[in-house]
Parts: C-alpha cells; structure tokens; sequence
C-alpha cells in the first residue's frame, strides 16, 4: 500500500498501471464550502499494487493521472461514477474512458436500484467494509495511516466486484444492457451544464413564462457568481429566496427589500444591484424568447388504472429478470405509455421493449393478465385468449 505524493512516483505508477487490462478507481474530496469539489485523494488499484495518490501534496503535477485517465486501452472502473468524474471534467478537460460502473452494472444484475459499495463488496464478495472514516474531513493533513488503508479498501475490493459483474453480465449476454448508460457517463454535456439551464435543477410551482424568465435570468447570474467565487451555490443565494425574488420581479432597492431574503440595507448592497440587473435584462426579452417548461400530458382519464397495472407489472417483469425498475422506467414513463402505445421512452425501445415494454402493451390491450398465485404467494401474469 503506497501513498504517492511527488511526481516522479507518480509518473512511474502511471506507467506501470498503463500495462493493466483495467484499473480501478476511487476518489476522495470535499466540497461542502466549494462549487467545485476539492480533490483530496485519488486511488488506484491494479492486479498487483494499490496506491493513494495526494493530490494536495506540494509541487505534484497530475498530468500523468490524468493521461492514465485517458488512455483508451485500460478501462477505468468506478463505482458510482458520475461525481468522479465530473472532477476530472473540471480538472483535466476529458471524461475518464472507456469507463465502467459496478453500481449501474449491479442494477441490471439484480441488486436493486443505486446499491451502495459497501452492500455490492459484501453481496459479491462476503467482505464487510469498515466505513467508519467515510465523513472525515479529507483536505487535513497529513493523513494517518487509517485515513489511508480505508481509502485503499475501496479500489482493493472494487477490482473482484468489477470481475464477478462483469462475468455475470456475459453469462446472461446483458454486457449490451450497460451501453446506454455508459455513453451517457462518458459524454461531457453530462457535466456542463450551461448557467442559462441552471434554472431547471430548482423545484418551482408556477409556470408563467414571464417568472420562468426572470427565474432563468436570475439562476444564471447565481451559477456564474458560484463558479467565480468557488462557493456553493447557496452561499450566493438560497433556492427559496432565488424563486421568491423571481416571483416578486423586483425593480428597485425598496421593491427587493420586501423579499424574505432582503431587508432594507441589504437590498443596496453588491448583489443586490447584480439581483435588479438580472430581473431588469429578463424583463427586456421579448416573449418569444421566455422559457416554458414543456407540457405535462396528464394521463387521459380511464388510464390511470392502466398506469397503475403497469407499475404492478414492472415490478413483476424486473423480479424475474433480476434487473432494478429505475434502470428500465421512471412513473413518467408508465403514465406515457398508459397515454400512448407509441409513448417515446426508454422502456419501449431495445433491450428494454423486450423484458417490459412488448408485456405493457399485452396488459393495455387485455392480452396479458395477472392473478395471485397463493400457493406461491405471488403475482404472477396470465396470457389471455381473444
């Protein structure tokens, strides 16, 4: 067990980690006083060696994890990924590929929905992990030989749990399964999200494009104020105060001031003035060019109990197929498919459309039921004749 911390050493566990068929990768780091997370750690773990690179150790460059990052001939496995890897986006411009996660590729294994590390290490392997040290506070240094053996433990047991998935997955030939979820992991617009979208992540109740408008002008302004400052985006303004300002569309000092957030001294201040700009350039828009969310079908009446059979059925469907619900539909989507035989969703499409979608449409059409079985105290589905 290594703790790398000059280039050099670095460097050359690169070059020999290069050679591997595929390495496996955990990262630890902070981001409660931050925009960006503060990368604090990076473990690496290869058939023979592990090692903790400290990415806070003075004068270490980090360009030779960052090629090993992007080297298209080791797949880097991660267990949920996407915070991992939204670091190295940020800190080294490229997505981490080909890339592989243990936790979208035990949903499809049958572990459930978001299974966490410690549950999928002993499902897999019969090892308990110690997660005693999983809220320490990473940036302080230096580490103890505890902080680091605990680190290590994750790409140490990452590397079997990687192997017996990934035989599982070509065993039942559902390697296939994993594609779109990957490509959607290894696409860059995952993690760069435009301010103008900002507004999108913040739970409203109006939809008026006028709010939407001043909503989106408002958000924007936050998310380049965070990005700029390095601070979370609630330490610019809360999301509560954010949505009130938008409603209020405030004009003036004294109109801003009426906001729970304002009072009337601090309705004068920086980022006040910076508030009143961006109500005041939403304002300006002409409406052809305000946001609208797009519309909720809402599920035609007589279909709700159709919704309400399919989600028995998906259910059902991923029991016998050992595959998490999340992985094939959201509730969205059932009640799109009660709406719509050619609903536009994932589950009607691929791999998808054979374990659920082709069953959703018999059910919606009489052609399939279900009945309980009490002798097996189940549900199970019953074909039924025209």
């Amino acid at each position: 067990m290594t703790l790398v911390t000059d280039t050099t050493s670095l460097s050359a566990l690169c070059d020999r980690l290069a050679s591997e068929r595929f390495v496996a990768v955990d990262t630890e780091f902070m981001r409660d006083k931050t925009y960006y997370s503060k990368l604090c750690l990076v473990q690496l773990g290869g058939a023979e060696e592990v090692a903790a690179v400290d990415t806070l150790a003075p004068g270490l460059d980090l360009a030779p994890l960052y090629a090993l990052m992007a080297d298209p001939g080791v797949l880097k496995v991660f267990h949920a990924a996407r915070q991992d890897v939204e670091i190295f986006v940020h800190q080294a411009d490229a997505v981490p590929a080909p890339l592989f996660d243990t936790q979208i590729a035990a949903m499809v294994c049958g572990f459930g929905d978001a299974v966490s590390y410690d549950r999928l290490v002993r499902g897999l392997t019969g090892v308990r992990l110690d997660k005693t040290s999983r809220f320490t506070d990473w940036s302080h240094r230096p580490l103890t030989p505890r902080q680091v053996e605990y680190a290590l433990a994750d790409v140490i047991h990452l590397r079997p749990a990687y192997e017996r998935l990934h035989k599982q997955l070509e065993k039942t030939g559902r390697l296939e399964w994993l594609s779109e979820e990957m490509a959607v992991l290894t696409d860059p617009k995952t993690y760069r999200v435009p301010p103008q979208d900002a507004w999108r992540r913040l739970k409203i109740r109006s939809t008026k494009p006028k709010f939407l408008c001043v909503l989106r002008e408002l958000a924007a302004w936050r998310e380049i104020e965070a990005q700029q400052r390095d601070v979370p985006r609630n330490r610019v303004l809360r999301d509560d105060a954010l949505v009130d300002v938008a409603a209020q569309m405030p004009q003036t000092p004294d109109e801003l001031a009426r906001s729970r957030a304002f009072n009337r001294e601090s309705s004068s201040g920086k980022v006040a003035r910076a508030i009143l700009e961006a109500v005041e350039r939403a304002l300006a828009l002409p409406k052809e060019d305000w946001p609208a969310l797009p519309e909720q079908a809402d599920t035609p009446q007589g279909r709700q109990p159709v919704a309400d059979l399919l989600r028995l059925l998906l259910k059902i469907k991923c029991e016998e197929n050992d595959v998490a619900p999340k992985l094939i539909a959201s509730a969205d989507d059932l009640d799109a498919i009660a709406a719509n035989d050619d609903a536009d969703v994932p589950a009607m499409k691929g791999w998808r459309l054979e374990v659920f979608g082709d069953a959703a449409l018999a059910v919606k059409h009489g052609r399939l039921g279900m009945t309980f079985d009490p002798e097996k105290d189940r549900v199970r589905l019953i074909e039924i004749s025209a």
